[in-house]
C-alpha cells in the first residue's frame, strides 16, 4: 500500500480508501466491522463517510454508516490511526436532514449542526477531512442530464464565501482539520480558491468526484485545476456502482447486487455503455488480469488521485478490491484504454 499527501496538509492517506455507503443497508454492524478491520490491517489508513448514508439515502438510515463506524473506534480504539472523512449534504428537498423539516442548505448553521451530529455519532472530537457532498448551487448532479447543463438560478444560493466561513470556524474550533469539495465543477472549485485567498478562509484539500473507465470527464479541466493547486482527486465510483465487473450486462440482475435491489445504476445503462464495458474487459482477460482489479488499478495509478475510494458488500469483494494495488499500468495497457475511449468517451458522465 502506498501513501500520499492529501493537498498540501502534512497527512498522507492510503493510495485505497475504504468507502462506507453500505454499511447500515446492505450492510450489518458486524459485516462493517469486518470491512474495517480488514482494511486496516492491510494498510488502509482512509476511511470516507457521510451524514446521509447508508444508500440510498432514506429517513430510517440517516446516519446509520457513521454509528457503526462509531461503535468500531469505540471497541477498537483506533482512531489515533485513521484518517476519517464525513460529508455535509448539499442543497436538498429532504425534509429529514435537519430538526425543522426544512430544506438543507450549506448554511454555516446548518453545517455546525451537521457537524456535531457527526461527531457525536462517530465518537470523535474531531475529522481529519469534512467535505461538500454536493453544491449549494444547481448543478447536474450524479450523472443527470448527461452533457446538458442545467439553467443557473443564482437567486438564492448560499455564497460560497459563507459556506466556507463557516467552515473556517469549525476549523478554529478544531472540529474539522481540513476542507473538501465534492460532485464539484471547475468553476466551483476556482470559487473555493478564490475565496480562500482573498478572505484568508480555508483551503481545500480535495475534491471527491465519480472517476472510472466510463467517465473520465474529470480530465477536462479539474484534473489541472487539481494537479496546479494540489488539490487531489478522491475518486468514487471506480467501477462504475460495478458494472466495469461485467456482472450487468445483457441486462443481467445478480441476487443481492445493488441495482438488482434499489434499481439506481441508471447513470450506467446509457447508450455506449455495454460496447465500453465489453472493450475494457476484454483488455483485461488478455493481460491475464481481473477486471475488476484491471478498472480499480486505472483509477489509482492516476497521477491527479490521491485515493481510490472502494466500497463492497463482503469481505471477499474487499479482498479483490484490496488486491488491485498489485497491479500495474503498462504502456501497452494505457495504449489499449485510450484506444477504447478514443471510440467510446465518457458514456456515463
Amino acid at each position: 500500500m502506498e501513501y500520499r499527501k492529501l493537498g498540501r496538509t502534512d497527512l498522507s492517506v492510503s493510495e485505497i480508501c475504504l468507502g462506507t455507503m453500505t454499511f447500515g443497508q446492505q450492510n450489518t454492524e458486524a459485516e462493517g466491522h469486518a470491512q474495517l478491520d480488514m482494511a486496516l490491517d492491510q494498510g488502509v489508513n482512509f476511511i470516507d463517510t457521510a451524514e446521509l448514508y447508508s444508500i440510498p439515502p432514506k429517513a430510517e438510515t440517516y446516519g446509520a454508516t457513521e454509528k457503526i463506524i462509531g461503535s468500531w473506534l469505540k471497541q477498537r480504539g483506533q482512531r489515533d490511526k485513521v484518517i476519517l472523512a464525513s460529508k455535509v449534504v448539499g442543497r436538498s428537498t429532504n425534509s429529514w436532514y435537519r430538526p425543522d423539516g426544512k430544506g438543507a442548505r450549506l448554511t454555516p448553521g446548518q453545517i455546525r449542526y451537521a457537524v456535531e451530529g457527526s461527531l457525536r455519532r462517530l465518537g470523535t472530537d474531531y475529522l481529519d477531512l469534512y467535505q461538500l457532498h454536493w453544491p449549494d448551487r444547481q448543478v447536474n448532479l450524479f450523472g443527470e442530464g448527461g452533457t446538458t447543463f442545467r439553467t443557473l438560478s443564482e437567486a438564492d444560493e448560499v455564497p460560497i464565501e459563507e459556506t466556507l466561513g463557516g467552515l473556517g470556524e469549525l476549523v478554529k474550533e478544531g472540529k474539522i482539520r481540513h476542507v473538501g469539495l465534492s460532485n464539484e465543477t471547475a468553476w466551483g472549485v476556482s470559487q473555493f480558491l478564490a475565496a480562500s485567498r482573498e478572505r484568508k478562509l480555508p483551503r481545500i484539500v480535495s475534491i471527491q468526484n465519480a472517476y472510472n473507465l466510463l467517465n473520465r470527464t474529470y480530465e477536462i479541466g479539474l484534473a489541472e485545476i487539481g494537479l496546479r493547486e494540489d488539490i487531489g482527486l478522491l475518486a468514487y465510483s471506480p467501477l462504475a456502482q460495478g458494472y466495469l465487473t461485467g456482472k450487468y450486462l445483457d441486462g443481467a440482475r445478480p441476487a443481492g447486487a445493488r441495482t438488482t435491489l434499489f434499481n439506481r445504476g441508471q447513470r450506467y445503462e446509457k447508450p455506449g455503455v455495454d460496447q465500453a464495458i465489453r472493450a475494457y474487459i476484454k483488455i483485461a482477460h488478455e493481460a491475464g488480469i481481473n477486471p475488476t482489479q484491471f478498472a480499480l488499478a486505472f483509477v489509482t495509478s492516476r497521477p491527479f488521485v490521491t485515493s481510490n475510494i472502494i466500497g463492497a458488500t463482503s469481505t471477499q469483494q474487499l479482498q479483490t478490491a484490496l488486491d488491485s494495488v498489485n497491479v500495474k499500468m503498462t504502456a501497452e495497457l494505457e495504449e489499449k484504454i485510450n484506444a477504447v475511449h478514443q471510440l467510446n468517451a465518457n458514456p456515463a458522465p
